[in-house]
């Protein structure tokens, strides 16, 4: 019998996700993956996160780059601990990176941990890291034809946020047909119009994230995982 490489590699990784699931349950700690291109403002958006939550949740952050500390850099300053994780040259973070990072992180005694993934809508996407949620954000500049060409990536979220629309006025950016092609493969997935930078809409992510966090609290062996819903490719 013969067994990939990349087979052996998923299984590896879906056994530590599993035990890194088992850790946020037994302990309520809500763990968020965040996905999406390079330029979206995933940075930006836990900064402000951070700022203007620290006083209701207490957060931490696991940053994944190919190089450099400059976003955990940028969430220490806004209030949160952070880890990096430099994947020299891996497009994606994996399980085994995370479990390590939560010891760096002490996360034990946090309320939520982001993951803020390497920017790319494709990779991210086949590995479990063990998170409850996904969010993936797309901003106005990419343009509003990512869900139809990462169909998969889209599938797979739990809520998507539509950042940057302070310069919808100055960008071909249909939002009515991402809202479109994003339910025609995930019916359910709520999709919330913000700004990072100006603070639009950023009420309605913290409404969710509020509510999801109270979700946990309830029945933290409950809150719906991805386990099982890895995708391998669009």
């Amino acid at each position: 019998m013969k067994v990939s490489l990349n087979r052996r590699i998923l299984d590896r990784n879906e056994q530590c996700a599993a035990q890194n699931r088992a850790f946020f349950a037994e302990r309520g700690v809500l763990c968020v993956n965040v996905i999406s291109s390079p330029g979206s403002g995933k940075t930006t958006l836990l900064s402000r996160t951070v700022a203007d939550l620290g006083a209701q949740l207490r957060m931490g952050v696991i940053e994944g780059d190919i190089k450099t500390d400059t976003d955990a850099r940028k969430i220490r300053a806004a209030g949160a601990r952070a880890v990096q994780i430099e994947t020299e040259g891996a497009c994606h973070l994996s399980a085994v990176q995370v479990a390590e990072a939560l010891r760096a992180l002490d996360a034990a005694d946090l309320d939520v941990v982001f993951i803020e993934n390497v920017g790319n809508l494709v990779c991210p996407s086949a590995f479990d890291l063990g998170e409850d949620l996904r969010v993936v954000v797309l901003s106005v500049p990419e343009g509003d034809d990512k869900p139809i060409k990462y169909p998969g990536t889209f599938a797979g979220a739990d809520i998507v946020l539509v950042n940057k629309v302070d310069l919808l006025e100055h960008v071909a950016f249909d939002l009515d047909r991402v809202r479109t092609d994003v339910h025609k493969v995930n019916p359910d997935a709520p999709i919330l119009a913000v700004s990072a930078l100006k603070g639009t809409g950023m009420t309605d992510w913290y409404d969710w994230l509020h509510g999801r966090k109270a979700s946990r609290q309830a029945s933290p062996n409950r809150l719906e995982s991805h386990e099982g819903k890895t995708n391998h490719g669009d």
